[in-house]
């Protein structure tokens, strides 16, 4: 009796372990029969109620997550706000944004529930509910969620049949798969009744929010005329400062870019440059933006609704016209924050005098309509092709548009100014032109910007000519959008630190609410050079470039006597050392870029050139600032263009990319006028690069110096004969060019080194 109980107990543990075991384990779910929409909306609603009568996820947010887009599918609409309301401060517990969180399935659901409730049409009920939660909103809240209604749901569509065709291919589908059909379902059905009323609704927001004029032809004074877009918000009692941009990019964005400042309580005023948008004339870059933007900015200062004041903002091209308007000035012109800012002549469409093929797409991309020509910009193919038809036909560097088979003006003008002459300096201030601008500057670029060199640009010729110019900046691990926009947590294969987030929109406002209407000083900006340490999570501040660093570390290139191990040491080779380099100009097999594609990598690319490592750091080393250096060489050319690559490679053997160098030799020193080598002599360059780093390099780590000659289909290809380098051609590429490295040439590193304690003082008895 005593063996029969105890087996009856065995079996009944097992029978509850398995029924916990069965509760426990997730079940699977039959498929959708097909992928037409009559049978998704039959088949994902039932899914949904099987998945919730046994969802066991236990984490709060994860749950809740899942939990209103299965509430939403089964039509549970009132649970579905619970759920909605419940999830919104958990995600948005570290966010400066609140109340926006998956605001639009809330307009939703609430629209859903009148109609299913009091018979109330859609359209009707998605407007009330709109007007209630979106009219709630303060101004930047509302302008930040209005991104939420940009959908591809032609996108949404094929993805989840895509998702509905691979689950009836299974038949039957485990939970993760489930939610996932669940979620895509959920979003597509949601948007498909929330976009075609979307443009309305914003638009009555907009006119509740703002006052907006748009395309305001504003005359100059030779007889041409700009097309403006002002926005002013509506409940605005008194005279505004003005937040204004001026480009040449005619987009949508122009609009809410103003939007963004009247937002933030400006008046927003997006000029687009003569020829864009509804202004009659052709558009032509850069030549004409300073003055015009000046005659904006007077016209600006004229309107009943303003105070006189003006503060420019943008990047890129809008960096460019700020320093283009501030050249000219205007005393209504209180303050310019430059992000990314473009250079004419100094790092488009050349750097180093040496002309880039990505630029000559580009003044088709902005002068073909009054818009932009994406389609024909962003054919990414066919600008590759045309890159390499050139380098491999030998043909002159001019030959580009022939090859091309269309017009090309704007380019061909380009290239008749390979020096940075009158036809570039008339643009933006030159020498002492930078002494007059005297209103407080904000620039901002990152490491990794392509337009790194011309933001250094403007502050080194700025302080130069004005030692106490009110020029402040800001540099970090950023490429040329995050520069100008919001920093990415991850960028080129490199997480960068956590401390060097940056919202960039967010501190142009901090940065005009500080000059123009007496604001705190934005607090990131503790000096005038504020730069962040990449591999130390800090930002740092000095009062100029000369004090990011206090030494400097000199390492030699010195040739290994076999083989390709060459070595950067700390004293120079011995007398008589020789590196003998060929290249032939002839070979138009692929060549090295300048640039590495990645900030971390595994290796790095000596086409064309040789790598110069150091022995491993035994203590760490903080680098920041401008390298430099000099080559001392004999070639049998008269010019050559080459290229300096600066990189860390840690003690794991990844390489992480840190600055470079491009120049053409005849220009080293001197963009504005070339001097010819002299074939045959010992002849030295002393070179210092134009783009900013900064790095903390742990112990174990090694600098590595690439050193190559610049021959590749992206830009110029420089045969060395003296001549123009665009007329140059494979007949002028019958010698190879020839360089001897002599034993003296280096590279100098500005570092930072703790000072070593101050000397304790010692007292001495007297005798």
């Amino acid at each position: 009796m005593a063996l029969r109980r105890g087996r009856m107990r065995r079996l009944l543990y097992l029978s509850l372990f398995l029924s916990t075991l069965a509760h426990a384990q997730p079940r699977d779910f039959a498929a959708p029969a097909s992928t037409t929409a009559e049978e998704l909306d039959r088949a994902i609603p039932t899914l949904a109620r099987e998945v919730l009568a046994v969802y066991p996820e236990q984490d709060t947010d994860t749950r809740l997550g899942h939990l209103f887009r299965l509430q939403l599918v089964t039509g549970d609409f009132s649970g579905a706000l619970t759920s909605l309301r419940a999830l919104r401060p958990l995600r948005e517990a570290h966010s400066p944004v609140k109340g926006t969180t998956f605001l639009q399935y809330e307009v939703h659901a609430k629209a859903r529930l009148a109609q299913a409730a009091h018979g109330t049409p859609y359209a009707e009920a998605l407007r009330a509910a709109f007007q209630e939660s979106f009219g709630a909103l303060d101004d930047l809240t509302a302008l930040q969620a209005a991104g939420m209604f940009r959908y591809d749901l032609e996108r949404a569509r094929v993805d989840l049949e895509t998702a509905a065709e691979d689950a009836r291919k299974s038949g039957r589908i485990p939970l993760p798969q489930a939610l996932e059909l669940v979620r895509r379902y959920q979003a597509h059905r949601a948007y498909q009744a929330l976009l075609p009323e979307s443009d309305a609704l914003w638009a009555e927001d907009e006119h509740r929010r703002y006052v907006i004029e748009q395309d305001v032809l504003v005359p100059t004074p030779d007889g041409a005329s700009v097309s403006v877009i002002v926005v002013r918000p509506r409940k605005a009692t008194g005279r505004l400062p003005t937040a204004m941009s001026f480009t040449i990019y005619a987009n949508a964005f122009n609009r809410t870019e103003a939007m963004r400042s009247a937002a933030h309580g400006y008046a927003g005023v997006t000029a687009n440059a003569r020829g864009k948008r509804n202004s009659p004339q052709a558009p032509v870059p850069f030549e004409h933006d300073g003055d015009d933007a000046i005659a904006v900015i007077d016209w600006v200062s004229r309107q009943p609704w303003s105070d006189g004041q003006v503060g420019m903002f943008g990047g890129s091209y809008e960096g460019f016209t700020q320093w283009s308007a501030a050249k000219r000035g205007h005393p209504a012109l209180k303050t310019l924050m430059p992000s990314v800012p473009v250079a004419p002549g100094i790092d488009v469409p050349m750097q180093g005098n040496v002309f880039q093929n990505f630029f000559y797409k580009w003044p088709r991309y902005v002068t073909l309509d009054k818009g932009l020509a994406d389609a024909d910009y962003f054919d990414g193919a066919r600008w590759d092709a045309l890159d390499e038809r050139w380098f491999t036909s030998g043909e002159p560097y001019r030959a580009l548009e022939r090859l091309d088979g269309r017009p090309n003006p704007f380019f061909q003008r380009w290239l008749k100014h390979p020096t940075y002459d009158a036809y570039w300096r008339k643009m933006i201030p030159y020498r002492e032109e930078f002494a007059r601008v005297r209103i407080p500057v904000l620039t901002t670029t990152g490491y990794y910007d392509g337009c790194s060199l011309s933001a250094m640009y403007y502050l080194t010729e700025h302080l130069k000519y004005a030692k106490d110019a009110n020029h402040t900046f800001v540099i970090g691990p950023y490429d040329h959008i995050g520069a100008q926009h919001a920093s990415s947590d991850e960028l080129r294969g490199y997480r960068i630190d956590p401390v060097a987030r940056l919202d960039v929109e967010a501190l142009r406002y901090q940065w005009l609410d500080h000059v123009l209407r007496g604001g705190p000083r934005p607090a990131l900006l503790k000096d005038r050079i504020n730069y962040q340490v990449m591999g130390a999570n800090t930002w740092k501040h000095a009062r100029d470039l000369n004090g990011v660093s206090n030494d400097t570390l000199t390492l030699y290139l010195t040739p290994a006597p076999t083989g390709d191990a060459h070595a950067l040491t700390t004293q120079p080779p011995a007398p008589g050392t020789v590196l003998r380099q060929r290249v032939d100009l002839k070979d138009r097999s692929a060549g090295r870029h300048y640039e590495p594609e990645n900030i971390l990598g595994t290796t790095v690319d000596t086409r064309n050139g040789f790598a110069f490592t150091n022995e491993p750091l035994t203590e760490p080393l903080e680098l920041n600032g401008l390298f430099s250096g000099r080559l001392d060489f004999i070639t049998n050319k008269k010019d050559f263009d080459f290229s300096v690559v600066l990189y860390e490679r840690t003690a794991k053997g990844e390489y992480f990319y840190l600055s470079y160098l491009l120049a053409r030799a005849s220009h080293v020193g001197d963009r504005t006028r070339r001097r010819l080598l002299t074939p045959g002599k010992r002849q030295s360059l002393a070179f210092q690069s134009g783009r900013m780093t900064s790095r903390r390099l742990e112990t174990g780590s090694q600098l590595v110096v690439v050193l190559g000659i610049n021959k590749h289909a992206q830009s110029q290809l420089n045969h060395g004969t003296g001549k123009d380098v665009s007329d140059e051609s494979l007949t002028d590429a019958k010698v190879p060019l020839d360089i001897s490295w002599l034993g003296g040439s280096r590279v100098d590193l500005p570092v930072w080194k703790k000072p070593l304690p101050a000397a304790s003082s010692v007292s001495v008895p007297a005798k």
